[in-house]
């Protein structure tokens, strides 16, 4: 589809970076970003004014009962699913979805020929709980998981607890198999190996995916937004890196099972689709993006977990978050977000994606700390 359809609202592009810092946190003020209570306002407002093209449900709730929201606009064919601050303090997200939501919902053609060729599910604020506390884990106990699973008495508390937060890594508790039931035998595991689906906010975007799997047969593309440290280069690069991608979480598919749409090039397709989006906007600093670190092996994320299901997946790692990054940055990172989500979405729109050479995607510079 030529020329992106990209939104506006966002401050223009400056230096990068500014207000960070590589070896300490700020003052955690968090008052520029949108809570959870703004988020259900800005929602049932964009609803409302659409008349309907947004249309915004409740899919589930955290363990401290806020409500997990999903926004979808579109009836195309082609399913994207793009999932919001699953770590609490990785802020800059849930503005970028606000963002193009905006725009999709618009009388614009382009928008409206987007709409016509892709479904598009959004799940703006996945971990409420930790973002009120402003921290990377939910707010949950063992005890918790012990009253939701009582199988799980005897067992090993699961490795991805946080014992000062008191909460668990949402972000490691997923599983290729929708289905699975958590065993005792299966715990406390470790990075390298399958959740169990005992968080409500894992349980919340599982069942998602499954329902538009149900719908669809396959989920096109998952995307997760995250956040990374502020002070991250490239081997190739001179200066910071505004962003990080990646396609790769799954070292050896056949470690966990036979899952036969396993399609590692369809997710190197996505992430340039975001690289050539970022890139397009010719000297600015975003089209500095890096290639998060290759060497992983994460089965347990939602991202491996549904890569391993068929999804083309995509990592967004946007430089600095609520902690080490001033809120004078924040129009920028919100604004690479959406650039490079809004070139993804056109390239899906298009069809465009599936001819671009996977190959090409081994040469995005190699992430490196800039200190």
């Amino acid at each position: 589809m030529a020329g992106a359809l990209l939104p506006s609202t966002a401050a223009p592009a400056e230096a990068f970076p500014e207000q960070s810092t590589c070896h300490r946190s700020l003052p955690t003020a968090i008052s520029g970003h949108i809570d959870h209570a703004e988020l259900g306002k800005r929602l049932a407002q964009l609803e409302r004014t659409s008349k309907g093209i947004v249309d915004v449900d409740v899919a589930g709730y955290t363990n401290h009962g806020r409500e997990i929201w999903t926004a979808r606009v579109g009836t195309g064919d082609e399913v994207i699913l793009v999932n919001s601050q699953i770590h609490g303090n990785e802020k800059h997200n849930v503005h970028a979805v606000l963002n193009i939501l905006q725009t999709l919902s618009t009388n614009a053609k382009q928008a409206q020929a987007i709409r016509d060729a892709v479904t598009l599910v959004f799940v703006p604020m996945l971990n409420a709980d930790g973002g009120e506390a402003n921290q990377r884990q939910n707010v949950m106990t063992w005890d918790e998981v012990v009253a939701d699973f009582p199988q799980l008495a005897a067992a090993q508390r699961a490795w991805n607890f946080n014992v000062r937060n008191q909460g668990f890594d949402v972000n490691r508790d997923f599983n290729p198999n929708l289905d699975y039931v958590p065993d005792p035998a299966d715990f406390p595991g470790s990075s390298a190996g399958t959740g169990w689906y005992i968080t409500p906010e894992a349980q919340t975007l599982r069942d998602v995916y499954a329902a538009l799997e149900d719908e669809f047969g396959v989920v096109d593309v998952f995307v997760d937004l995250h956040n990374q440290g502020p002070c991250y280069s490239g081997d190739t690069l001179d200066g910071y890196s505004p962003m990080s991608i990646s396609a790769r979480f799954i070292a050896d598919p056949a470690e966990h099972g036979d899952w036969p749409l396993f399609d590692y090039d369809a997710s190197r397709q996505a992430n340039l689709a975001v690289l050539d989006g970022m890139q397009a906007r010719g000297n600015s600093p975003y089209g500095a993006v890096t290639r998060y670190p290759q060497n992983i092996n994460l089965p347990g994320t939602a991202l491996g977990s549904f890569a391993l299901r068929g999804s083309a997946t995509v990592l967004f790692e946007t430089s600095g978050n609520s902690t080490s990054t001033g809120q004078k940055r924040m129009g920028m990172a919100i604004k690479q977000i959406e650039i490079g989500l809004m070139g993804l979405i056109d390239a899906v729109a298009d069809g465009s994606w599936r001819t671009l050479d996977p190959e090409r995607y081994e040469t995005i510079p190699n992430r490196t700390s800039a200190n």
